[in-house]
């Protein structure tokens, strides 16, 4: 049976109203952690008032050895 391991990391927006991601620091993580064999299983935004993104939660798995 196939048995897995996941991590999460919170990627903080930027802007006044938020919402806004580093495209270049993000594909870098995301190039970083398929490296280590994590794989981008979900991803979640964590809102303020009136709907305003302030992060966004990345849900990673990889599969145990």
């Amino acid at each position: 049976m196939k048995t897995f391991e996941y991590f999460t990391r919170v990627m903080d927006t930027t802007g006044f109203f938020g919402g806004k991601v580093d495209d270049t620091e993000f594909t870098q993580i995301l190039n970083e952690l398929g490296q280590e064999g994590w794989e981008l299983a979900e991803t979640t935004a964590i809102n303020m008032n009136h709907g305003m993104t302030r992060s966004i939660v990345c849900v990673f798995k990889r599969e145990r050895a």
